[in-house]
């Protein structure tokens, strides 16, 4: 087994995938019954949790960002050994990150830092205003987040790191955090929700208050921990790899048994659609993790195919706020889904 005890079979893992599955569900709906209109949210955290692709959340001060962030890692049920966040400045230091430098060991001509507590040894980070931060802190989250790993006296080493949720107030323009922002598969708007839910949000929020206060946490109901998160990886993982016999006796793999002909098309036309029409630039990377992204949602949801419903993660992809916006309505459009 590896060191975070995450080598499961796939015997074991076939034995309990409808056992992950409910836990799951149990666990996103119940976290949603603690926010206002949020649920939506809250599913995308799930989703890109069990696929370990980072989730960027967008949007204005003041709506439930980081709440939802605190939640879900209370829900999991997760100590503060396992969870790191930071808001990011363009003062930030390495070592506000990743840890200070070993003093004792600088002497003997070693560059070590002290990681306990920082980003390398946690499970689920929240990075606050993460494009805010400066080169150096923007090398070093491309590291972690491409290659999972960090270096200690110029030697790489593994990061613990498999959830991490980043947000943002503004989604910049800048050329030099384009690859960062590539990073981001998915981007998420948290909108305000007072014009709609107003007496909800008041309720709500004033239950929250008190929660607070009294030092309660409701939310932590125990449905699922992570790692139920990471063994549905897992399982998932073997899924892809697997090569399936059809009636016929022929070899299929994951997308020929899991993504039916007439869905992949969709998919494909959306994808043009979307370029050619709208000029919304979709990687060759993204179009490999939205694949992924589609599986794992019909797995949580349906426990099987690909359907049209699940493409609509589409509307995620927006570079900008003014795709963002644009996304938000027209990819639900094109699906028929509105």
């Amino acid at each position: 087994m590896n060191d975070l005890g995450e080598d499961w079979a796939l015997e074991d893992l076939q034995d309990e995938a409808e056992l992950l599955r409910a836990r799951i569900n149990r666990f996103r709906t119940s976290l949603g019954r603690f926010f206002v209109h949020k649920q939506e949210l809250i599913d995308l955290m799930v989703v890109t949790a069990i696929a370990q692709e980072p989730l960027l959340l967008v949007g204005p001060p003041g709506t439930a960002k980081s709440e939802l962030v605190l939640k879900f890692k209370d829900a999991l049920g997760l100590g503060e050994e396992d969870y790191f966040e930071y808001m990011l400045t363009r003062f930030t230091e390495p070592s506000e990150i990743l840890g200070p430098i070993d003093i004792s060991q600088l002497r003997e001509g070693r560059y070590v830092r002290r990681e306990q507590g920082k980003l390398p040894t946690a499970r689920l980070a929240f990075l606050d205003e993460i494009f805010k931060s400066n080169s150096a802190i923007l090398n070093i989250l491309l590291t972690i987040i491409n290659e999972r790993k960090f270096y200690q006296d110029g030697v790489p080493q593994p990061v613990r790191l498999r959830v991490l949720f980043a947000a943002t107030n503004e989604v910049p323009e800048q050329s030099e955090l384009a690859a960062l922002k590539d990073r981001f598969c998915l981007k998420a708007e948290s909108q305000s929700v007072q014009d709609e839910h107003f007496t909800e949000l008041i309720d709500s929020g004033i239950e929250g208050e008190v929660a607070r206060a009294l030092n309660q946490k409701p939310w932590s109901e125990g449905h699922c921990t992570l790692e139920d998160l990471l063994k549905a990886n897992r399982y998932l993982t073997y899924l892809f790899a697997r090569k399936h016999r059809s009636g016929r006796g022929q070899e299929q793999n994951d997308r020929e048994v899991f993504f039916p002909s007439d869905v992949f098309d969709e998919f494909r036309r959306l994808v043009k659609t979307l370029q050619n029409g709208d000029r919304i630039f979709i990687s060759d990377r993204k179009l490999v993790k939205l694949y992924k992204l589609f599986r794992i949602r019909a797995w949580l949801f349906t426990g099987g195919t690909v359907t049209r419903d699940d493409l609509r993660l589409m509307a995620y992809l927006g570079e900008s706020h003014q795709e963002i916006e644009l996304l938000r309505t027209k990819v639900p459009m094109l699906l028929g889904l509105e």
